[in-house]
Formats: C-alpha cells, sequence, structure tokens
C-alpha cells in the first residue's frame, strides 16, 4: 500500500502534471481541453489524469456525457505540512504555487513540447 505522500510527490514529479495543474488552477476542464494543448493521445493525457486523481490531487465527474477535471486545492495540504517540519518551507500558497509552475513551464516546456 502506497503512503499519499508518496503519491503527491510521484504525481508532482511530472512535468506534464504539473502543467494539467497549472491549467487547472483556471477554472475546471474538460478532459478534451486538458489534452487539446499536449501533443500525445487522449489516453496517455488519460494516464496522467488518473495518476493526478489517485494522488488527490484533481477530482474527474461526469456531467452529462463529458468528463470534468477539477483541482483539489487542499490536496497539497499534506505535502507542505511535511515540509514545513524542515523549518525551510512556507504553507503552500495557491497563487505562489500557480507562479512557480508557470516560471518551471516556461516558454521551453510549454505543454506537448
Amino acid at each position: 500500500m502506497s503512503d499519499p505522500l508518496d503519491d503527491v510527490f510521484s504525481a508532482l514529479a511530472d512535468p506534464t502534471r504539473r502543467a494539467i495543474l497549472a491549467m487547472l488552477l483556471e477554472d475546471d476542464m474538460a478532459v478534451t481541453d486538458v489534452a487539446e494543448p499536449f501533443e500525445m493521445s487522449l489516453a496517455a493525457i488519460s494516464k496522467h489524469l488518473v495518476i493526478l486523481t489517485r494522488a488527490g490531487l484533481i477530482t474527474q465527474e461526469k456531467r452529462g456525457r463529458v468528463k470534468w477535471c477539477k483541482l483539489e486545492p487542499d490536496a497539497l495540504r499534506q505535502a507542505s505540512v511535511w515540509m514545513q517540519g524542515f523549518g525551510q518551507f512556507e504553507p503552500v500558497n495557491l497563487d505562489a504555487f500557480e507562479r512557480f509552475l508557470e516560471s518551471e513551464l516556461g516558454e521551453d516546456a510549454q505543454p506537448g513540447g
């Protein structure tokens, strides 16, 4: 059985998943809209979404015939608490996290690139 904290850090280790989280900071999105900017199959994006869902970072819900993804902002709380134990990290601030993701995904690392 995997530790939930391991799942969160493992999910955050992939740049595609971090890009997806950055996109979901804006608003809920349909799975097909999440997949659009990436140069990979819908099946590959779905695998990334499953990992994010298992880590508790997003939830997926079916609305009519469309599956939607929603960011779960409290999901990073446990990771934040763990990092605070080292006394070097501030609590996770979603605005700061968004800026971090944007800097990490600068022009050279755009989705699909």
